[in-house]
């Protein structure tokens, strides 16, 4: 502290203030780095780098994994200290679930939309997707159908599974309070589209 305020305050009034022996710190300043200092500031430089080439992606356990791979011992503990030090901190990646699974033998479908997701008219033509929040309680699926003419959610459904009734509960909520046009044209994932009459 003393050493960082030298330049707003004078050294002997501060040593006075504290009660630190003039000669105390002029010898504590004057006095050589320790080893353990010298090899922390190294594997502070080696730490950046890691962390840097696991793109700030990396926490301490795998920049200390990153450097004793590379020959420089450090322990995790120390790792995270200097990470700490520096003010890295890592940025996990979002929790990934795979939600569209092809079956055994893919159906082939034409794309009756030709990937125009406009409508002329409500009604008319409809787009689904399902998509899968995290809970507390575990994973919920979010089945949705969309009118492409107004883009509001005319049916939905959630559940904690997904298996076709999901999809067609989301559906019939649609047809039910949608006021579908007849021969409507109903568009999801992997360009299946399905009729409704």
């Amino acid at each position: 502290m003393i050493d960082a305020e030298k330049a707003n305050y004078k050294i002997a009034w501060m040593c006075r203030l504290l009660g630190v022996p003039r000669s105390s710190f002029y010898a504590w300043r004057n006095r050589a780095e320790t080893a353990t200092s010298a090899r922390r500031r190294e594997l502070a430089v080696l730490v950046q780098v890691a962390f840097e080439a696991g793109r700030g992606a990396y926490g301490c356990r795998r920049v200390a994994a990153a450097l004793n791979r590379d020959g420089h011992l450090c322990s995790v503990g120390l790792a995270a200290g200097l990470m700490r030090e520096l003010g890295l901190r890592a940025c996990q990646p979002r929790a990934y679930k795979r939600t569209t699974v092809p079956g055994e033998e893919p159906v082939t479908s034409p794309d009756l939309i030709g990937r125009d997701f406009t409508a002329a008219a409500p009604g008319t033509r409809l787009v689904g997707d399902i998509t899968y929040l995290r809970t507390g309680e575990g994973w919920l699926y979010l089945a949705t159908v969309i009118d492409l003419a107004t883009r509001m959610v005319t049916g939905w459904q959630i559940a904690e599974h997904m298996r076709t009734s999901l999809v067609t509960d989301a559906l019939e909520m649609a047809i039910t309070h949608a006021h579908l046009a007849p021969d409507a044209i109903f568009h999801s994932d992997k360009g299946a589209p399905v009729h409704l009459r």
